[in-house]
């Protein structure tokens, strides 16, 4: 449905997209993670057609819309936008919002039937100022959708709302979106978002796409140790491949494939960490955070190197205990 190849987009001196390439199938619901600055709400633009790419392509169902000679307006692309501030028209009321830009043959019917869509059919004559964030929301996705686009796009769509909501509405946005059948892409920094939402997540990095998998894959298999440490809390140990095997301060686990030999980084998730209290054993707890569902432990081993753990709330370590340290997955990443 989308196919970006080496788009790449430049503000004067600064590179804001860097040769990105990224393919998404039709109904897929693909994630643009990143930091701020990264390039991933100007890449979105670049496929919106508010930005002019200088190098590359962008196909959108398989129709060529930017790339040398071409350039297809943004209104000509068949794509639905819903920007991070929503942009509604203050003085249209719901069902004029949601109408604007829908040829005038049928256009209330179209506007009333994708307001009962997401839940709003009863509130058309409201103006956005009388709405909830959450509403205002669903008016700026009934509004992308009235056109029957191919592709919704998704510009951190909930930047403000409160953080408590947000939980909440990524789920009925996910459903609106999901008995929709669109193909959609969502810009986030947000690492939650996009592990609850994507089907695939595309991670950005100065302007530069570094890395393309399933939620799983990425946090079990970062492609890098930046990318390991971007998308979860991450031990990064020191480690020796020798053989079919990588010796770490916290034990020996089977060589991935592709590890060097030698000194080799070492990945291990906090929450593969277990810790067992052992007054005899030489770790010990010296940092000990409470997070109601969870605790977040760092030990310190005999070597002085240091290991975070992820425990459940229920299995309490007292700080200052003494602590035999244990891996519960043999899985290891190296780098």
């Amino acid at each position: 449905m989308l196919a970006l190849d080496g788009i790449s987009k430049a503000f004067g001196p600064v590179t804001a997209v860097d040769a990105a390439s990224l393919h998404v199938g039709r109904g897929e619901f693909v994630a643009l993670l990143g930091p701020s600055g990264c390039g991933k709400t100007t890449a979105l633009r670049v496929v919106a057609g508010f930005e002019r790419p200088d190098a590359g392509t962008v196909a959108i169902d398989g129709r060529t819309v930017a790339g040398p000679g071409t350039f297809v307006a943004p209104e000509r692309r068949h794509v639905g936008m819903v920007f991070q501030d929503y942009a509604l028209f203050p003085h249209l009321d719901v069902l004029a919002n949601v109408g604007f830009g829908l040829t005038r043959a049928g256009r209330e019917a179209r506007a009333r039937e994708v307001l009962d869509f997401v839940g709003l059919g009863d509130l058309g004559d409201r103006y956005p100022s009388e709405l909830s964030g959450g509403q205002q929301q669903r008016v700026a996705l009934a509004r992308a959708l009235a056109p029957e686009p191919a592709l919704v796009l998704l510009d951190e769509p909930w930047n403000a709302i409160d953080p408590l909501l947000r939980a909440e509405m990524r789920t009925e946005l996910a459903t609106l979106l999901s008995a929709a059948g669109v193909t959609v892409v969502l810009v986030t920094h947000d690492r939650e978002e996009a592990f609850t939402l994507a089907d695939r997540i595309a991670v950005m990095r100065e302007g530069r796409i570094v890395q393309v998998a399933t939620p799983e894959e990425l946090y079990f298999a970062p492609a890098d140790r930046w990318t390991a440490e971007f998308v979860g809390a991450a031990n990064i140990l020191p480690g020796t491949r020798s053989g079919t095997v990588v010796s770490t301060p916290v034990g020996a686990f089977p060589a991935p494939a592709t590890a060097a030999e030698g000194a080799v980084d070492v990945l291990v998730r906090p929450e593969l960490v277990g810790l067992e209290v052992d007054a005899n054993a030489e770790g010990e707890v010296v940092e000990r955070t409470f997070l109601g569902h969870d605790v977040f432990y760092r030990v310190r081993l005999p070597d002085g190197t240091t290991v975070r753990s992820q425990r459940p709330s229920n299995e309490a370590v007292p700080l200052g205990a003494r602590v035999r340290v244990t891996v519960h997955d043999g899985r290891v990443v190296t780098f």
